[in-house]
């Protein structure tokens, strides 16, 4: 085994991103830190460094268990790393997942048919037919 990894390697052989060449972008992007420090993909990692993975809008921080480069099996995966990311990240997330449709940023298109379901049901009866009692008072 060996005592250093590449890190874009690292990344992909402890199955955090899908493809070696999307933790490589990752690490160009600016999106993976070891100890603090942005790193790019050639960077070695040794056991006991701290990466930090950005996925919006959370930053995932491990400890390295084991410095590899070959893809292991999910079932190896809690001897090649220690998920160390602090809980108020974890409350982020369920925040964002929570509150993710009424946030809409502007322009980026209409509601699919679930967020439009999630929005009537949050929106409620209560603004059913608001305006339908002004038509009959008028006749």
């Amino acid at each position: 085994m060996a005592d250093e990894a590449r890190v874009d390697k690292w990344l992909w052989a402890a199955r955090i991103y899908k493809t070696r060449s999307i933790a490589a972008d990752a690490c160009k992007n600016g999106r993976v830190t070891k100890n603090g420090i942005n790193v790019k993909p050639a960077h070695m990692v040794k056991v006991g460094d701290t990466v930090s993975v950005r996925k919006s809008p959370v930053t995932y921080s491990f400890k390295i268990l084991q410095a590899i480069e070959n893809r292991v099996g999910a079932k190896l995966i809690p001897q090649v790393y220690e998920n160390v990311t602090s809980p108020d990240q974890y409350e982020l997330l369920e925040m964002n997942r929570i509150g993710g449709f009424v946030d809409r940023a502007r322009g980026t298109g209409r509601p699919t048919k679930k967020e439009r379901r999630s929005l009537d049901a949050f929106i409620g009866p209560s603004f059913e037919g608001f305006g339908d009692w002004d038509d009959d008072e008028e006749d």
